[in-house]
This record gives structure tokens, C-alpha cells and sequence, in this order.
């Protein structure tokens, strides 16, 4: 009884959050206000520390617009920005964050690394929105021309697992070429000063390059890296408050449907609040599929993450071997059904 009883109270929250954050998003600055306190906000922790980069399209919008900051009126809600997702996973492990976003790979280094994190959502692959990129008048043409070239990349990024797929689609060994491992900053850098031969970089930073510098686009993460953006929380608060966790996927949901309503709009606000070309931003956007809907992890994302661990573990690049579904949170075993995910 008290299972089905949490179970009812869950889905009734649901429901409410999200056609609230929908109406929300779609009213003018000045009603918002007038609308949270016409409306009682779901029960939620005292404290939303919210990780995020640049290209978090969602959480930017929801940033920009206070969206949380109006539906959780109890909590202290803040914000913090990161280069990277293996900066931003520390800051999570470390009890600096609540949650945060990432790829693909930082949350497989993490569990490698003991970090006690759960991934609670997942966004659909963005296969196009990373790359190797390499000189406009570079000789590499092909994926075998990587052999013996210094590659610039962050470690444990999501670009690092689509350099390791490159080099085996390549039919090369990871030892075969020259790994430098830079943040987004310093490798566009030395990707400028011609100290490295190539990058595997993602978005923003990939779109910036690739309309300031012209570069070549050697692969793509089409038929290699789905290129997955996850949500992790800490496991107390993602355990302890999970109506806030569910609260904040629908948010991220309701913020995407803006996104693909509003392009001009979100554009610009992005570029706004992040100093990035607005060229860049309309390029980024375009790269993320249609819709970009926020859900729990289904057992086939658990399976696609799985293969990320195993390649690393496989390279010697992990410690250990690690179980991905380990780490996925299960909403269910609180409210004793399915949890709502795509298929």
C-alpha cells in the first residue's frame, strides 16, 4: 500500500511539473513570477547545485529563464559552469554538486575511479555534434593516416572515446598514435599553432573551430559514438529526493520542446549569456536531434554505455572493469512501476 501510495504521489507530481514548466516557459519574463506563487512547487531538497558546460542547450535555458529558481522556491538553486565533463564529475563526487551533464566517458572513468555517482537521465546520441578535425592543409586524409600523429584531446571526454573508436575503425592500435591530452582551450591552441595533427573535440568548442579556422572534418561521430549526454546525481540526493530528480528531467524535457519552438530566440540567449558567436550557437543547435526529450536510462543506453566502459577497461585505459547498470538509477524500486523512458 505505501509502495502504490509513493507510486500514485510520483506520477501526480510529474504530471503537474510538467504541464506547469510547459505554460511557464511559454509566458512573457514579467508573469512568471505571478505564476509560481499562484501554484504550489513540488517538495524538494534544500539545495540544487547544478553542474553544467556551454553546449548544456537545456540547462542553459533553464538557467537563463530561472525557471528552477520559480518551481523550487524552497531550495537554494545554483549554477556552475565547467570546461569539461571530468571536471564537472569530480565536482559531483566530491559533494560540490547535486547534478550535473556530461558524455559519454567521464561517468566510466568516475565509476572506475570508486566515485559513488548515479546516472538519473539521459538525452537522445548526438552523433554529428563531435569530431577529429585536422588542417585544412593537412596530408591526413584518411583514418589510417592517423598513424603516429599527435592528437589532441580531454581525457576521459567524450571525444576520447570517439578517438578510440576512430583508431580502431581505423584498423590501427591505440598505440599507434600520440594521445596529447589537453583541455578544449589549450588543444585549440595547439591546434592553431600546428603543435598537434589533429583534434577530437565536441561542441561548442567544435563549431567555433570550425567557423574561425576552416578546418578539415576527418570523421564525424556518425557510425562511431552516439555521442550521449547523461544526467548524474549524487546517490543521496538523487535517493533522498527523487520527485526533485523527476521534477528536473521534466523541466529539461519541457525547456527542449521551447528550444525547437524558439530557435531564433534560444540562440541568441545562449550567445548572450556565453560569449560565443551566434553563428556558432545556430550551428551547435542544428547538430542536436529533433526532438531531445530528458528520460531515465532505458536497458539499451545501459547496454550502448556498457560498450563505452569496455573499450576503455579493454585499452588498460581503466583500473578496473566496471558494471555500467551498477550506476543507473531506477525510480521504480521506490514507486513500484516502470519508469517512464523512451524506447
Amino acid at each position: 500500500m505505501q509502495t502504490a501510495s509513493i507510486s500514485r504521489r510520483i506520477q501526480q507530481r510529474r504530471r503537474y511539473v510538467l504541464g506547469a514548466l510547459m505554460a511557464t516557459l511559454a509566458l512573457p519574463a514579467t508573469l512568471w513570477s505571478g505564476m509560481a506563487t499562484a501554484q504550489t512547487p513540488p517538495e524538494s531538497a534544500p539545495q540544487i547545485r547544478i553542474g553544467f558546460q556551454k553546449s548544456a542547450v537545456n540547462l542553459v535555458i533553464l538557467k537563463q529563464r530561472g525557471i528552477l529558481e520559480q518551481r523550487f522556491k524552497d531550495s537554494k538553486v545554483s549554477w556552475i559552469e565547467f570546461p569539461a565533463g571530468p571536471q564537472l564529475l569530480e565536482a559531483l563526487a566530491v559533494g560540490s554538486l547535486e547534478i550535473g551533464l556530461t558524455g559519454d566517458s567521464p561517468p566510466v572513468f568516475a565509476q572506475a575511479a570508486g566515485k559513488d555517482l548515479l546516472y538519473v537521465g539521459v538525452e537522445p546520441p548526438k552523433p554529428e555534434s563531435s569530431a577529429v578535425l585536422v588542417p585544412a592543409n593537412s596530408a591526413i586524409h584518411t583514418l589510417a593516416d592517423l598513424k603516429g600523429k599527435k592528437i589532441a584531446l580531454q581525457k576521459g571526454s567524450s571525444a576520447h572515446y570517439l578517438l578510440v573508436r576512430t583508431v580502431k575503425r581505423a584498423g590501427l592500435q591505440w598505440s599507434d598514435i600520440q594521445p596529447i591530452y589537453l583541455a578544449p582551450a589549450d588543444a585549440r591552441a595547439a591546434f592553431e599553432k600546428g603543435a598537434v595533427d589533429a583534434w577530437a573535440i565536441w561542441d561548442p568548442y567544435y563549431g567555433a573551430t570550425e567557423l574561425a579556422l576552416k578546418p578539415r572534418v576527418l570523421t564525424t561521430g556518425n557510425g562511431l559514438s552516439g555521442n550521449n549526454s547523461f544526467y548524474l546525481a549524487s546517490r543521496n540526493f538523487a535517493e533522498r529526493y527523487p520527485e526533485t530528480v523527476l521534477a528536473i528531467l521534466d523541466a529539461l524535457t519541457a525547456a527542449d520542446r521551447y528550444v525547437q519552438q524558439n530557435r531564433k530566440e534560444v540562440a541568441q540567449l545562449i550567445a548572450d549569456y556565453s560569449g560565443l558567436n551566434l553563428a556558432t550557437v545556430h550551428l551547435f543547435i542544428s547538430r542536436r536531434p529533433v526532438p531531445s526529450p530528458t528520460t531515465v536510462l532505458t536497458p539499451a543506453v545501459t547496454r550502448e554505455q556498457q560498450q563505452v566502459a569496455d573499450s576503455f577497461f579493454e585499452l588498460g585505459l581503466l583500473p578496473r572493469k566496471v558494471t555500467v547498470a551498477d550506476l543507473v538509477w531506477r525510480p521504480a524500486a521506490r514507486a513500484g512501476q516502470a519508469p517512464q523512458a523512451s524506447k
